[in-house]
């Protein structure tokens, strides 16, 4: 396994890889990796023959007052989880070189990022999307491996490489839970035990919604999401940003639930820490 950290030495390694028609396959993070990482590794194994995974705590897609500075970080364990789990290349850049002092340049999609997380964090899939053109201008990826627990960050992104002609395909990995159904993710570690227990309502929300659509046939959206938030309103600690039904391919709210194309999302603050999760339909 390589570590690289010059983005000139990862571009002339990633273009001089796909000149020779290798299909590079590419994880983007921000470190403290866990198995909902680690697990679009083995996604991308069977259809690449280099895999790259990026470690950047990105700046630009955290807004005011939230958890840039403290954000978790543990690179050396980092790494040797990727080496454990056979990725080909960690790649590490450094801000400075992403962002140059006099950097004017953004990239920006304009309808998914809108809603949900885009109205709580107006800034923050601006920040996404530009830190992923650039990491896949250097990366060259042919596929991008994503989890289902970011399902708006998935629909922008897909619009994203859509609109701006990347050749890439994204393939996305199921969400990873711990065993107690919480969706892994590395700001679960800011929960102490009374708000674990807040947090895990969050899937046990999600899930009886889930049911009340499977089980008994209803499809009016009013109908699930009192049921989501009668489930969610129960924390001692937690806030809602938001429950809502969705089409899983735009994001946009739906009255009438469509089994197949819609999708529940739940976004809350259990005390001072952000969670979000979601299901299909």
């Amino acid at each position: 396994m390589e570590i690289i950290s010059s983005i000139i030495e990862m571009k002339k390694l990633a273009a001089h890889e796909e000149k020779s028609g290798k299909k590079i396959g590419f994880i983007p993070t921000m470190g403290f990796l866990h198995e909902g990482h680690l697990s679009l590794v083995d996604l991308l194994r069977d259809c690449s023959d280099l895999l790259i995974l990026s470690i950047f705590v990105n700046p630009t897609q955290f807004g005011v007052g939230e958890d840039l500075e403290n954000y978790p970080r543990n690179t050396t364990r980092d790494i040797e989880l990727c080496r454990e789990r056979g990725v080909d290349i960690v790649f590490i850049p450094q801000e400075k070189d992403l962002y140059l002092d006099d950097s004017s340049t953004f990239v920006s999609e304009e309808i998914a990022s809108k809603k949900l997380c885009g109205l709580a964090r107006p800034t923050h899939f601006r920040g996404v999307t530009t830190i992923c053109a650039k990491l896949f201008n250097l990366c060259r990826p042919s596929f991008v491996a994503l989890g289902q627990k970011d399902a708006q960050q998935i629909v922008v992104l897909k619009r994203m490489i859509r609109d701006m002609h990347f050749p890439i395909e994204v393939k996305v990995g199921p969400t990873i839970r711990e065993s107690d159904g919480l969706a892994m993710s590395s700001r679960n570690q800011y929960l102490n035990s009374s708000q674990r227990e807040d947090a895990l309502l969050i899937n046990r929300a999600l899930e009886a919604g889930k049911s009340l659509v499977v089980k008994k046939g209803i499809t009016n959206a009013d109908r699930v999401k009192a049921e989501l938030m009668s489930i969610l309103r129960s924390g001692r600690f937690l806030r809602i940003n938001y429950a809502e039904v969705v089409n899983c391919e735009t994001m946009r709210v739906e009255s009438e639930i469509q089994p197949g194309r819609s999708m529940l999302v739940v976004a809350a603050w259990v005390d001072s820490v952000r969670l979000i999760d979601n299901v299909k339909l």
